[in-house]
Order: structure tokens, then C-alpha cells, then sequence
């Protein structure tokens, strides 16, 4: 397993540095080879995570390690549909270093399969934390585009170009998607907890900065949906709400210890 996953770091290493140097260079040729590569670093990933599962007997997202790496995953496949359903390869120099990164940080964590805690053994829990790696995974692609949209700009890019109205517009759809899972999220997690420990809602930290992330991007879209605004001031906002994501993510296990920090997952 080890083989499979390090053979996946490496091969979503090589996809961005290629993906990076296809942009930069505008070569087609390159953004093939890239396809190519992520494509089978997919398919390593996807195997290590078919023979965990099958070695822990269950789905392989009930700790940190599993639950980054199938963040990881989730990035890669929204990705590919993306670029295959919008035919723009910036999905892909968003999604393939957002892999990369995530799937880095996982690598770094205990991977030791053990069994699950009494109160995973749920129904929930293959909606509510299959939801939220999905969900990050958009959020992190779309911030990977705001990066890209500033970044344009810099170069002198104008922001009335087709392109970079491209840009715009499939970060705000992937906000729209992820903000549409992480409310699955938050209210399957309720009904869980309730159920695991007789209430609703705890102020736990991991679900309190998960509802400040809502709230976040719930404003992002008012911003976009009542005031019409659009280009750089909301690429602003999709990288601020990324940092809260990966907060929500990483920072609330390491510095705020609560009711989920044996699972690590949601």
C-alpha cells in the first residue's frame, strides 16, 4: 500500500509541475502529458484506497490520514469531471497541485488502520464525511482559480477577457457546489450526533469553525448573487475561504481538541 501511495504523491508532483509549465508555455503537448500523468496517479491513488478499505474492512475515511487522502481523491475526480464536462484545463492546474498538497499532508500523518470508535459505527457515516471531502475538494479547486485569477491579473491580464470571465465563473459554480455539500454536512452531522450522544449541537470546535465556514461562503454568495459582484474581489474571498477550510480541516484538530478528535475526519 505504501508503494501505491507514495507512487501517487509523486506522479500528482510530476502532473503540477507539468501542468504549471504547460500554462506557462501554452504547449497543448504538455497539458496532454499531464492529463496523462495525473491520470495515473489516479489510478494508483484509487488502488491504495480500494486495498485499505478492503484491508480495514470498511470505508477508508474514519481518521486524518484517510479522511486527507480521500480529500485528496475527491480533488482529482472533480478535476477530470470538470474538464471534461467545461473543456478548460485550469481545473486541472488547480485541482493537480491541490492534490498533490493535501495528499503531501497525509503522508505526514499516522497511518495505522484501526477499528472504528462506537460512535462512527453509523449509517451517516459514509454521507457525512464522503460530503465534506467532496466538499473541501471544490472548495479547494475553486480557491486553486482565485490563486490563478490574481495571479493573470498581475501579468496584466484584463478582467473583461473571456478567459478570465471563465475563471470567474467556474469558481463561483464550485463554491456553489461545495457550500450545497458542506449544508449536507452540517445537518447530517447533527442527526448523527444526536443520535451518537443525545444532542443535536455541542459547540464542538470542529463544528463550530465548520459553520463559520458556512457562514463565510453563505456570504460570498450573497455578495455575488445580490450585489453582482464578480472578478477579483471574489477570487479574494474564495482564498480567504480557503484558509478557514483548511483551519476547519487541520488547525481545529491540532489546536482546538473537541468531541471529534478521535476520528479527525469531518
Amino acid at each position: 500500500m505504501n508503494i501505491l501511495l507514495f507512487a501517487a504523491l509523486i506522479l500528482y508532483f510530476a502532473a503540477t509541475v507539468l501542468q504549471f509549465t504547460a500554462a506557462a508555455m501554452k504547449k497543448p503537448a504538455l497539458h496532454t502529458a499531464a492529463r496523462l500523468v495525473l491520470l495515473a496517479g489516479f489510478a494508483a491513488h484509487t488502488a491504495f484506497t480500494v486495498w485499505r478499505g478492503i484491508a480495514a474492512g470498511r470505508l477508508p475515511l474514519a481518521n486524518q490520514f484517510e479522511f486527507a487522502s480521500g480529500f485528496a481523491w475527491a480533488a482529482v475526480v472533480l478535476g477530470f469531471l470538470l474538464r471534461h464536462r467545461l473543456g478548460q484545463e485550469g481545473i486541472l492546474t488547480a485541482a493537480a497541485p491541490a492534490a498533490f498538497l493535501i495528499l503531501s499532508y497525509a503522508a505526514f500523518q499516522p497511518r495505522d488502520i484501526k477499528e472504528l470508535m462506537p460512535a462512527l459505527r453509523s449509517t451517516w457515516f459514509a454521507l457525512h464525511i464522503g460530503s465534506a471531502a467532496f466538499s473541501y475538494a471544490a472548495f479547494a479547486i475553486a480557491g486553486g482559480l482565485g490563486v490563478s485569477y490574481l495571479a493573470k491579473l498581475r501579468r496584466g491580464t484584463e478582467e473583461t477577457e473571456p478567459g478570465m470571465k471563465q475563471l470567474d465563473y467556474m469558481g463561483y459554480r464550485l463554491i456553489c457546489l461545495g457550500f450545497l455539500l458542506l449544508t449536507v454536512v452540517i445537518f447530517s452531522g447533527a442527526i448523527w450526533a444526536e443520535q451518537a450522544w443525545s444532542s443535536w449541537w455541542s459547540w464542538d470546535p470542529k463544528e463550530t469553525w465548520a459553520l463559520i465556514t458556512w457562514i463565510f461562503y453563505a456570504i460570498y454568495l450573497h455578495q455575488r448573487l445580490r450585489l453582482k459582484w464578480q472578478g477579483k474581489r471574489m477570487a479574494i474571498l474564495a482564498i480567504v475561504a480557503l484558509v478557514l477550510v483548511l483551519f476547519t480541516f487541520a488547525g481545529v484538530n491540532l489546536l482546538l481538541p473537541g468531541l471529534h478528535s478521535y476520528a479527525s475526519a469531518g
